[in-house]
């Protein structure tokens, strides 16, 4: 499960189901809601479901979503941090509990004890040590155990609420069946290739065409809406929590950052869709900067090893740059639209010959010649399985999936994939170990029921995203 959690690509889908079974405490310094000194933070730093989240809200969910981590990941913690993304994981978890309030996921007092008391890492000789939780909760977590036992109360609500949004999910024989094909079976394949790379080379563009073109598609070339910040940034939190203090008692950004012992940096603009200059790409704060309004500061981040506090300046509304500006970028679309086309038609060119030839006789379909006819390149690939890198084409998926139930003989529809166009047909294979397969179906159909559950939830959590805007 580790192994999978650390896989980028399933990592954001299913990060809620590892605090699922989260451990408890002994006592309970409060339940309900939090409350603090309103001196503490004030602002908000952004909206879901119409709802304004203040600074504070916020900065409770990055710091559950961090002791999430650090529970899940032990030691491993600091190495996995980079790829965890935890600020975007915040407002995902802020909108599960918005949903799980409102669906009356509930949690006792009493599962917030148990759940506490039943966590490792609190335990002395098998039990729960009220002095190493409260040394973890000081040393370790920096939380105090008011807010660590909300967390879990918070992360024991997430729980529930996956359990009713996934429990009517079943997974049957011929999908368990399925997903061992591709988690074992190896193929290999020939293939014929269109690629467009192949024909931009002979494809001579006039001025004309290129400006025609720009008529034509203005929009697609709509610039995006564009922000400029004003940012403090430091490896010392606690420099940066300086900074904070002097900002939150409404002192000049500038000065706020100069008498930290530290220099406020302006981005200049920058689309929605880039990198931060100065900062990197950070989907959470463009998330963030993206509600705010002129003048509005951001409550403390921390991306990678530096800390961060963020002041929008000026945000460009979406514009339609002049022609002369983006001369180069109009003709590099036009030239990519235009080799598309061309290897398009070719591969459609040749699966339509490959039919002719597979109609008089499956024996006579000669990949290497009809790619040559056409001008296309034509290859074979060793052996793979599905969730691979194929050397020279790309992601396997596409193709592990069109080629597997390919008889001899018989070849694919044309696949369209990223990079180009393709044609494949089954070259050797490794079938599943039948015998392998019914000793370990039970507990394969265990494994590809939670991933198939996860799948379901991420989708869950997509649609709540979209409906949080």
């Amino acid at each position: 499960m580790l192994k999978k959690l650390r896989n980028k690509k399933t990592a954001k889908k299913i990060w809620i189901v590892l605090a699922v079974l989260i451990v408890p405490a002994f006592v309970l310094w409060g339940s309900g809601s939090l409350t603090r000194s309103s001196k503490e933070e004030s602002g908000y730093a952004g909206m879901i479901f119409g709802r304004k989240i203040p600074l504070l809200e916020y900065k409770d969910a990055v710091e559950a979503t961090r002791n999430q981590a650090m529970m899940q990941f032990g030691e491993k913690f600091s190495e996995m941090r980079k790829s965890l993304n935890l600020e975007y994981q915040a407002w995902e978890r802020l909108i599960l509990l918005y949903e799980a309030k409102k669906r009356k996921a509930n949690v006792s007092d009493r599962e917030v004890i148990e759940a506490i008391e039943g966590y490792p890492f609190f335990q002395r000789k098998g039990q729960f040590d009220e002095r190493i939780y409260s040394e973890m909760l000081r040393y370790v977590f920096h939380t105090q155990p008011r807010l660590f036992e909300e967390q879990t109360r918070q992360n024991l609500m997430l729980s529930k609420l996956y359990k009713q949004v996934t429990e009517k999910i079943n997974i049957s024989e011929e999908e368990v069946k399925k997903e061992y094909r591709k988690a074992n079976e190896e193929i290999s394949l020939y293939y014929i290739a269109g690629l467009p790379t192949d024909f931009a080379k002979s494809i001579t563009l006039s001025e004309e065409e290129i400006k025609d073109y720009f008529a034509k598609n203005t929009l697609e070339f709509k610039q995006p809406l564009s922000f400029n910040l004003d940012y403090i940034s430091s490896e010392s939190e606690n420099k940066i929590k300086g900074a904070a203090l002097r900002l939150n008692r409404k002192s000049d950004f500038e000065k706020a950052a100069k008498a930290a012992g530290l220099t406020a940096k302006e981005t200049g603009l920058f689309a929605q869709t880039e990198p931060i200059p100065g900062i990197g790409w950070s989907p959470e704060i463009l998330n963030l900067i993206s509600k705010f309004d002129i003048g509005q500061s951001s409550p403390l981040l921390q991306i990678d090893k530096n800390f961060y506090i963020l002041r929008l300046k000026e945000k460009k509304e979406a514009y339609i740059p002049e022609f002369a500006k983006i001369k180069d970028k109009v003709r590099e679309r036009l030239l990519k639209d235009r080799s598309e086309k061309i290897a398009k038609e070719k591969i459609e060119e040749a699966f339509k010959k490959l039919k002719e030839l597979y109609a008089l006789n499956p024996k006579s379909v000669d990949f290497a010649k009809t790619a040559k006819e056409y001008g296309l390149k034509s290859d074979s690939t060793n052996l793979f399985k599905y969730g691979s890198y194929i050397e020279a084409i790309g992601a396997s998926d596409n193709f592990w999936i069109n080629a597997l139930d390919l008889k001899e003989d018989e070849f694919s529809q044309v696949i369209t994939v990223p990079s180009g166009f393709y044609i494949v047909k089954s070259k050797s294979r490794i079938p599943v170990d039948e015998k392998k397969f019914e000793s370990e179906k039970e507990e394969f159909s265990k494994k590809a029921l939670l991933e198939k559950k996860q799948e379901y939830f991420s989708l869950f959590l997509e649609d709540l995203k979209r409906k949080a805007q």
